[in-house]
């Protein structure tokens, strides 16, 4: 995925539009999983190594965007935003990327292909992690809207609701998290050991995932409590 804009136009308007191009990359990274998953379930790990290869190259991106950013961010803004939170915003939407590229290289590199008894769930429960980090996107996507009104009227309403609707994802990707992990255990005699952990620990990224993404609300939340 290539990043819209040259890195001097971002930064010459606003640090606010660096942090929502960064964070519609990670999301990017996040929404290739649902394909990664469809090719793993079928046991096509051709073409599961070209979408993992492209979460590659667009967690690469993320992370340019994000040491352009704390290189270029000033120690002082005239922003009613400290500039610790903003670094702290950053990293949440950092981790986002980040998880999505160990989940499929940690799967690519096993050549893991879920079991038939909980595939469905799985797919479910990825795009359910996908969708939360696709919410955190919108919410960072008001940004600079709240900057503008000054964290006031209807625009603070509208991203308040945005958060709740984030969490609210979040739990429903906790609620089909519990369900799986039911499921696996009932068939993890059938499997390897070995392979029983492995499962177990991709279902727990996927949850990591979608909770790393409610809190980018989260900390956005903190921004309007300042």
């Amino acid at each position: 995925m290539a990043i819209n804009n040259p890195l001097t136009s971002l930064f010459g308007r606003s640090p606010i539009t660096p942090m929502q191009e960064h964070m519609k990359v990670a999301t990017a990274a996040a929404e290739c999983l649902n394909d990664f998953f469809a090719a793993a379930i079928k046991n096509d790990w051709a073409a599961a190594e070209k979408v993992q290869q492209k979460i590659s190259k667009i967690e690469d991106e993320a992370d340019e965007l994000k040491r352009e950013l704390r290189r270029h961010l000033p120690k002082s803004l005239f922003l009613p935003v400290p500039r610790a939170d903003l670094l702290e915003l950053l990293s949440m939407q950092d981790k986002v990327a980040n998880k999505a590229k160990d989940i499929a290289g940690l799967m690519l590199g096993r050549k893991m292909v879920p079991p038939a008894a909980i595939s469905e769930l799985l797919a479910e429960f990825v795009g359910s992690a996908v969708d939360t980090s696709r919410h955190a996107l919108k919410a960072i996507n008001e940004l600079d809207e709240l900057l503008e009104t000054g964290f006031s009227g209807r625009e603070l309403d509208v991203v308040e609701k945005l958060i709740e609707e984030l969490d609210a994802l979040e739990s429903h990707s906790d609620k089909l998290e519990i369900e799986i992990r039911a499921a696996l255990f009932k068939v993890e005699t059938e499997l390897p050991p070995v392979e029983v952990m492995f499962q177990y620990r991709i279902i727990e990224w996927i949850g990591e995932l979608a909770d790393r993404a409610e809190k980018v609300g989260s900390r956005l939340q903190v921004l309007l409590a300042r």
